[in-house]
């Protein structure tokens, strides 16, 4: 399976209650597939699964497949500092039907290069779906490095990383150290697009929780290779990409999501809703580019 072009790493809606929002949650999964994104990746940062029970968790991948399957890819979170916890929620994933996951390198443990090695062996060995390295070291204190990806890249369903390092270098570095199909996917918006001209493969992103056609246009423009099209889009959305980003996330996209009526604004404690000022460069962001009237 290839990995390839315009991905979402989804919001999960909340009601008034603070529970899953369940048909708000399918109707922005609808709404992707008809603007043209190519994957749904349930259940990340963005989804706000760390502050998920494991039901709530297992039931929104669920949702998401209902909805998604065989109409786009699903690459379900499923990463955990614990492996162990890891492992349970990728043979849910697989289960339920998800084409591939998406793991987290484990988080606040620190766990050398060796350990990361074995968290992803172990959660290979144990599972049968395509594994999506999630990359991440801003957040998860630890940067895996391009040799360990390459060791990793030798099993069968190590199927690519989601690089979330801002590092340009990054991307042509591990095209050169692994040969084959080692699928690129760049963790970052504002730089997705340098990030494919170093040897990426697409973008999970958040954006376009709120600009899916707009994203999916420019990675479809890039790969005809009309350049001019993505750079195009690409800079009108670049002050929305950093919009999304002045506080936080998720909480600027799911404010964003709100002023399209796509989701509730709140997100779960210890995070909160932006601050006023940060609403205010939010919509100013979106108008500006378009995504509101």
């Amino acid at each position: 399976m290839q990995f390839t072009g315009s991905y979402v790493a989804l919001i999960t809606p909340f009601r008034a209650d603070g529970k899953v929002d369940e048909r708000a949650f399918q109707d922005l999964v609808a709404w992707q597939i008809a603007e043209g994104t190519d994957g749904l990746v349930p259940c990340g940062t963005t989804g706000e699964s760390t502050t998920m029970s494991h039901e709530e968790h297992r039931r929104v991948v669920e949702l998401c497949i209902e909805v998604a399957k065989g109409k786009a890819v699903v690459m379900a979170g499923t990463g955990s500092n614990s492996t162990a916890e890891a492992i349970e929620l990728t043979r849910h994933a697989e289960k339920a039907g998800a084409d591939a996951a998406l793991v987290v390198v484990p988080y606040y443990n620190r766990p050398t290069q060796e350990g990361l090695y074995q968290h992803y062996r172990a959660l290979h060995d144990a599972t049968g779906l395509p594994l999506v390295i999630y990359n991440i070291p801003g957040r998860a204190g630890v940067d895996m490095s391009v040799d360990t990806m390459k060791r990793l890249a030798e099993l069968p369903r190590i199927a690519g990383v989601k690089d979330a390092t801002a590092d340009l270098a990054r991307p042509i570095r591990t095209k050169l150290a692994i040969p084959g199909d080692f699928w690129q996917l760049s963790g970052e918006d504002i730089t997705a697009l340098p990030f494919r001209a170093q040897g990426g493969h697409g973008c999970i992103s958040v954006t376009a929780n709120i600009a899916p056609r707009d994203l999916a246009e420019m990675h479809r423009a890039w790969d005809a290779g009309d350049f001019a099209t993505a750079e195009r889009i690409n800079e009108r959305l670049a002050p929305v990409h950093d919009a999304m980003f002045c506080e936080s996330s998720p909480g600027p996209v799911k404010y964003a999501a709100s002023l399209l009526g796509r989701s509730a604004p709140s997100v779960r404690l210890p995070l909160v809703e932006p601050a006023a000022a940060s609403k205010a460069r939010i919509e100013a962001a979106m108008r500006q580019a378009g995504l509101l009237n």
